[in-house]
């Protein structure tokens, strides 16, 4: 071999594993996203955007060094079944799921495609991760909050609206993260002078014969727990509080800003862009059942002055000083 050939050789081979590493960092990954609203949601599309937003800032960029397959469930249990099935024939690097009932089904399909989860509330106790603080297996995430959060829901009703005696809890009864909201606000209501019925969260028709019953008798209010349901029937939910003159105190803003009256609950799009930082560490080699399950960094109170005062209620100082944004 003349010595020219066998440099340039050598040089091939030296440069061989730089080209190999090269293209392997810039291989196409892929991200499974399955959202637990409707994809003509307004709420869903924000969230989307802002995890987009997110992996933008950290170098993904869908189409160019990643591939992003996003499934819709409305809320359908089948169809969440299904959905996570299809995401996870895709063979993602990795999958982010929204809303608690979209982690069975996707911890169903797989026990090793790594999953990140927003707005999921008692992870442990839904059998999701071991600890908050080693989740152990595939799953970590973003917890929404503890269930100490309802009584906290009663408090702020009987500060915006003292005459409400009898509260309407609407909870979804399918999943235990429903059971255990309404049993949290249950054992607060009697010091507080509250007394609690739950409400049940399926279809629309049994919504609107539920709170029409709890209508029925005076001095009443509502609290609508976190779930899937409450938010794919926010919309009518907050129609029946105003049709039926009750105080409603919700767990997220957009109720309020679609004419609720009061919310206070974690920021949901923060959590959206946080989730953003976990899928790109586990991308660059992190495991799942190291990375602690965060709690929520934001909450916010938000009030509807207008929904205030159509309800006849004079909102206190104390309350207009603490809360984050006022609808007028």
């Amino acid at each position: 071999m003349r010595r020219r050939e066998f440099i340039s050789l050598l040089g091939g081979a030296a440069a061989w594993p730089l080209t190999a590493r090269a293209q392997q960092g810039e291989r196409m990954r892929r991200i499974g996203v399955l959202m637990d609203l409707a994809e003509n949601d307004p709420e869903g599309q924000v969230r989307i955007a802002a995890f987009l937003q997110g992996l933008a800032q950290l170098g993904w960029t869908d189409g160019r060094n990643v591939r992003i397959d996003t499934r819709w469930t409305a809320g359908d249990a089948d169809r969440t079944r299904r959905q996570a099935a299809e995401l996870i024939a895709l063979a993602p690097d990795i999958v982010v799921a929204t809303g608690t009932p979209t982690l069975g089904p996707l911890q169903q399909a797989t026990r090793t495609v790594p999953i990140v989860f927003m707005m999921t509330v008692d992870p442990v106790g839904g059998g999701f991760v071991d600890s908050l603080a080693r989740p152990g297996g595939n799953i970590t995430g973003f917890m929404l909050f503890e269930y100490g959060m309802g009584g906290k829901w009663l408090e702020l009703l009987k500060e915006i609206a003292p005459r409400v005696t009898r509260v309407g809890v609407l909870r979804d009864p399918a999943v235990s993260s429903g059971t255990a909201q309404y049993g949290a606000i249950q054992s607060v209501a009697p010091s507080l002078g509250a007394e609690v019925s739950p409400i049940n969260l399926r279809e629309s028709p049994e919504i609107e014969r539920g709170v029409a019953a709890f209508a029925r008798s005076a001095n009443g209010g509502l609290i609508v727990t976190t779930s899937t349901l409450a938010n794919v029937h926010r919309d009518l939910i907050v129609t029946l509080a105003a049709r039926h003159k009750l105080p409603a105190v919700y767990g997220a803003r957009y109720f309020v800003i679609g004419g609720g009256l009061m919310s206070y609950g974690p920021d949901r799009i923060d959590q959206s862009r946080r989730a953003a930082d976990y899928v790109d560490r586990i991308l660059k080699g992190e495991k799942p059942a190291d990375m602690p399950v965060q709690a929520p960094t934001k909450y916010e109170t938000v009030i509807n002055l207008k929904t205030a005062k159509a309800l006849g209620l004079e909102v206190p100082p104390t309350l207009l000083t603490r809360a984050d944004q006022l609808i007028e």
